[in-house]
This record gives C-alpha cells, structure tokens and sequence, in this order.
C-alpha cells in the first residue's frame, strides 16, 4: 500500500503551480476543471513520482485558527547542502524561513518554510 497523492485546496491555483514547479521540479498534468461545482486541479508530479493535488473551487468555507488534519508537507530535497541552498533561495526570494535548518531531536536534518499560501514546507534530506 501507498499513498497516492495528497491534494491542497488553494485560493490561487495558478500561483501555487507555478511555486511547486519552479522551487520543485515538479511537472504539471492539464488543468482540470468541472463548469459545474466550479473546482479546479492540477496534479503536480514530481522526479520520485509522487504527486500532489493542488485544488480550487469557487465557495470555500474559510475557518481562522488551527484545524485539525494536515499539519505541513515533508520534501525530500537531497543532502544537507540542497535542504540549505533551497531554503536560503525562498527566504531571498521572500517566503518565511519558520525553522532551520537544523538536525530535530528525532534526528532529520529539515528547514521549515512557508508556500504562498502559507502551508508548511519540511525541506529535508533523502
């Protein structure tokens, strides 16, 4: 068993494409869109073949404050080096660097960054 995809619900599709793209390496499939409910997705793949689902639809019920379920996605981005040239390359480029990097307590060496929308980033080794 494995997990398929995870999919993101995002305000701007378009933007958080083109993040996961540019930052990533990740590939996009064709935009999909139903005229009907008005959701919107793109399936992003990236070189290890996992794939994440960033979604859009037209009424979103936006709730502030924490909720539970998804807490930040974890990113495989290389060795020590890579995990610290990216997270220096989005801090410059202007997204929060939140944590890092740095070796946790349970011993993975991560940054902790934020995307456009301001979900968690675990860059971290392989």
């Amino acid at each position: 068993m494995r997990i398929e995809h995870v999919a993101l619900l995002t305000q701007d599709l378009e933007k958080m494409r083109t993040f996961y793209e540019h930052y990533f390496g990740a590939q996009s499939g064709a935009r999909y869109e139903n005229p009907k409910t008005k959701f919107q997705s793109y399936f992003l793949t990236f070189a290890s073949g996992s794939r994440l689902e960033i979604t859009s639809k037209k009424f979103v019920n936006l709730q502030p404050g924490e909720t539970l379920g998804y807490s930040h996605l974890a990113l495989a981005v290389g060795d020590q080096q890579a995990v610290d040239d990216l997270a220096l390359c989005l801090s410059e480029d202007g997204y929060p660097l939140l944590n890092g990097p740095r070796t946790t307590g349970d011993g993975y060496y991560e940054a902790v960054v934020q995307d456009p929308e301001g979900n968690l980033i675990e860059l971290t080794t392989e």
